[in-house]
């Protein structure tokens, strides 16, 4: 058996077991070891049963003092009760429905409980439903790995495939070069892969967790790097006329541009013109005005006489941008197509053929654009909106429509400049950091639960003048781990509270086309309340919704809150965001108190930063960036700088890593980045 071995080739995995581990991305010796835990329970230490405090979870050592199966309810399913003693005090150990574990405990032998404390009948100490070993196997202590798991597989499964998988880290090769692991004094790999799984202590534990991580981060880097240096950034692309400009559509519009939107028109053009393909993230604030630019790249480019496409996250955005977007061209000769995964059979041959043939100079769709089936006949410009929601395979796919058409992606996530080096190492970066003039101000609110009554007091008063509000919750379901209002709870609170008027509830759970029926229906008037979840974060232009309340807004990253106000304050009425906060710490009072002081998203970006750390905004799979098992991009920033240097050498030694130097790290990123990106090596 080696790294590349199927899974099923660890004792205690067959066939069923491993369509499981499939679901996690694991098929072979390699991914499973690779497949990092969560979090981990110190379980070195023993704690006396006199000092168990009920709440939190202990590791004990006890001798059973008396075993007795109690029958309860219909049926007569057993109980278990142990009664368990240390010397130091006395507790109960109960397994319910669980008659049958009776054999697997003997009177006055000695084992080992890892569980929760709690307080039983007559205040008497009880832990339910514990892990247990006999002590003499000492098999519950040390520092004990906790994974995200799938339905089927338990952690005590999968703590022992990971022992045996980590017997063959001795014998993985290392793939970064010797001067490499020196300068950053980094331990081996195999000593990594060995000690992050089953740590004796701390110290090995941050050593292994830091040469992982430097490696991920190292790998994300060079990749990128090397797709702009050494691949698609060195692709010649096309040279759009110089002669054709973009004036007459530009003075065209009901507004001038803002100076921000002028400078990301200028670098666009300037790219456009370029012999070089162009790749160019362009980063704005809700409401900036992103998608104008985007039209002045596509008027340029159907007037040079090509083709452009500009894909949605989702078809409701992208039907809007269609209907906004045909009228204004229509004015100058300018066919616009539309295409998504619900159009008619009829509907969509019709457009595929006019795709084709050119007749449809726009294209403007949901991911059914990047079907296989899709040819355009001279495409020169794809834009996706909202980049996070793809991935950069989505991107890759839709380039390769066309002979290296310019590229560009749009993204209302403001990141600090910092960190969108790294989560766009292969682009060039616009940023429009002004609002257009005219946005109504939203004026936000943080309040406690007790005022909660009054928060949708105010929303009725709202709905009554005509406008209609966004309710967000932090979950979809009440939840016993987590105590915060779901958005299923809230919804048929506000059934009862609202009678009378319409209230609708979305959730991520949902079919697609139940989602967007839902909101098309509140951007026609039709729905006064949408309780949801985050699904709204990235939505429609619904101008009539006045008011937005939060609830739990804690639970919320600053960037994320900002990003779901931005979906009120979109028309002529005055706006509000309401957030009820069900925490009195003080961090929590700071965050709600920036929310109050500054509408600005990079201002709100960077303090998410210092506060929360990593934000769930910069969750590396939305960012289009492969999927990071171990590094965090905020987490470890201050690892940045030194990767991106070390990044930087690599490539500048040898940028297509050819050399039998850096072909293991070659090999490495390739793995990293998987189908996700042709890097051109």
């Amino acid at each position: 058996m080696n790294f590349e071995s199927s899974v099923t080739e660890i004792k205690g995995i067959g066939q069923k077991k491993a369509e499981l581990l499939k679901k996690l991305d694991i098929e072979t010796v390699s991914d499973l070891i690779n497949y990092y835990p969560r979090s981990y329970q110190d379980r070195r230490f023993i704690t006396p049963i006199a000092n168990l405090v009920p709440g939190n979870t202990y590791l004990v050592r006890v001798y059973v003092i008396n075993i007795v199966n109690n029958k309860f309810g219909y049926g007569k399913k057993k109980t278990l009760k142990i009664t368990a003693d240390d010397g130091s005090g006395r507790m109960e150990i109960v397994f319910f429905n669980a008659g049958f574990m009776a054999n697997a405990f003997k009177a006055g032998e000695e084992y080992l409980f890892y569980g929760r404390a709690s307080s039983g009948y007559g205040n008497r100490l009880q832990m339910t439903h514990p892990e247990f070993s006999l002590a003499a196997s000492d098999a519950l202590r040390g520092i004990i790995p906790v994974y995200p798991l799938t339905d089927g597989i338990s952690q005590n499964e999968m703590r022992k495939w990971q022992r045996s998988a980590s017997k063959y880290a001795e014998n993985v090769k290392e793939f970064l070069p010797p001067e490499i692991i020196a300068r950053n004094n980094l331990c081996s790999y195999s000593y990594a892969l060995s000690n992050i799984h089953f740590p004796q202590d701390e110290q090995k534990f941050k050593e292994a967790r830091y040469r992982l991580v430097f490696d991920e981060m190292l790998c994300l880097q060079t990749g990128l790097f090397a797709i702009k240096n050494g691949g698609a950034g060195k692709n010649k692309g096309i040279a759009f006329d110089k002669k054709i400009k973009v004036d007459d559509y530009i003075n065209s519009l009901p507004y001038p541009l803002t100076r921000a939107q002028q400078n990301a028109v200028r670098e666009i053009m300037t790219d456009m013109e370029s012999e070089n393909a162009m790749s160019r993230l362009v980063q704005g604030d809700v409401g900036s005005g992103k998608t104008v630019v985007a039209e002045i790249a596509m008027y340029k480019a159907v007037k040079c006489g090509f083709q452009a496409v500009l894909m949605a996250p989702t078809e409701i955005l992208a039907r809007q941008h269609f209907e906004n977007i045909k009228k204004r061209f229509a004015h100058f000769g300018i066919n616009t197509g539309f295409l998504s995964g619900s159009v008619t059979k009829a509907q969509r041959t019709e457009t595929l053929k006019m795709i084709k043939s050119g007749e449809f100079d726009v294209i403007i769709g949901t991911h059914a654009i990047i079907q296989p089936d899709v040819h355009f006949k001279k495409l020169g410009l794809v834009i996706t909106d909202e980049q996070h929601r793809f991935g950069v395979n989505h991107r890759t796919l839709l380039g390769q429509k066309g002979k290296n058409p310019d590229q560009m992606v749009m993204t209302a996530t403001p990141i600090p400049r910092t960190l969108a080096v790294i989560l766009y190492g292969d682009l060039d970066i616009s940023v429009i950091d002004e609002l257009p003039p005219g946005r109504q101000a939203i004026t936000t609110k943080a309040i406690g639960k007790d005022k909660r009554i009054d928060a949708y007091r105010f929303v009725k008063g709202q709905i009554d003048k005509g406008r209609q509000a966004y309710v967000v919750a932090p979950l979809i379901e009440d939840s016993d781990a987590i105590n915060v209002r779901s958005a299923e709870s809230i919804y048929s609170e506000l059934l009862r509270l609202f009678r009378g008027y319409t209230v609708a509830l979305l959730h991520g759970n949902m079919k697609q086309k139940e989602k967007d029926d839902i909101m098309e229906r509140f951007a026609a008037g039709k729905i006064d309340i949408l309780v949801s979840t985050v699904v709204i974060e990235v939505g429609i232009n619904v101008q009539n919704a006045s008011v937005m309340v939060i609830e739990n807004s804690e639970r919320f990253g600053l960037a994320q809150l900002h990003q779901l106000r931005g979906r009120v304050g979109r028309g002529n009425y005055k706006s509000y965001c309401i957030l009820i906060n069900d925490s009195e710490t003080e961090v929590a009072a700071q965050r709600a108190e920036i929310m109050v002081s500054t509408a600005d998203g990079f201002v709100i970006a960077e303090k998410d930063l210092e506060i929360r750390g990593p934000g769930e905004f910069f969750g590396t799979r939305q960012h289009g960036v492969p999927d990071l098992k171990i590094a965090n991009l905020v987490k470890h920033i201050d690892m940045l700088e030194t990767v991106k240097e070390e990044a930087l050498a690599v490539i500048t030694e040898d940028p297509l890593l050819e050399s039998a130097k850096y072909a293991p790290l070659r090999e490495r990123i390739i793995k990293t980045f998987k189908s996700n990106l042709d890097l051109k090596m």
